[in-house]
């Protein structure tokens, strides 16, 4: 309360979010803490439409000082039900963002969300890897035990995607309008898959 009600008292702390700090790295992508740099990419995406349309939603019509101001708000506030972080490529080029969210410990399950938004990298596995990059860092480092998402039925490369990374479908969900699909993976599969990854003799080689 008071950051919110004195902010210049505060004006020299140090932002743990402006740091970017590395989350997991994966074989396409690095997840990281978001930053204030972030946010002229994300209120591009935010007002795009295609990308608003793949995400169900409607693009914000906000002022880009007014959401620049929501969104350092976001960075400064942290709350233990969700956690978003950027996606960046292993050269530093920040394409995206991804999330879990809807945290409910007490059931061990959250939801997952992500976004391509620069168009270079689409098609191109960034967006599984991301998804992959995710899970590994859920389940490594909470005891969730499960994680489920929603994609468009209609989107046939978004859940083409999910189910490479794992992602089983449940069923059919209609809300707001629109018809989803509800895709979940366990941890003991998480877990299987990867095993089954790191197994030599099942990915075409032979121990000495």
């Amino acid at each position: 309360m008071l950051k919110r009600a004195f902010p210049w008292l505060y004006e020299h702390d140090p932002d743990p979010a402006e740091e970017g700090a590395v989350v997991e790295v994966g074989e396409k992508v690095v997840l990281r803490e978001k930053r204030r740099s972030d946010i002229d990419d994300d209120y591009g995406w935010r007002v795009d439409e295609e990308l608003s349309r793949l995400d169900a939603t409607r693009p914000i019509t906000m002022s880009f000082e007014a959401y620049r101001t929501y969104a350092r708000e976001e960075m400064q506030y942290a709350t233990s039900t969700s956690k978003r972080l950027a996606i960046d490529t292993h050269d530093g080029v920040h394409i995206g963002n991804c999330m879990y969210y809807d945290i409910n410990r007490r059931r061990g399950v959250a939801e997952l969300g992500i976004m391509i938004g620069d168009r270079r990298y689409w098609g191109a596995g960034y967006g599984t890897d991301a998804v992959r990059t995710l899970l590994n860092h859920i389940f490594t480092t909470s005891d969730l035990d499960s994680v489920y998402l929603h994609t468009l039925k209609w989107n046939d490369r978004a859940r083409q995607s999910f189910a490479k990374a794992g992602f089983r479908e449940m069923r059919t969900v209609f809300r707001n309008g629109y018809d989803f699909v509800r895709m979940e993976i366990r941890r003991d599969e998480w877990e299987a898959a990867r095993s089954a990854d790191d197994d030599p003799d099942r990915n075409g080689s032979h121990r000495s």
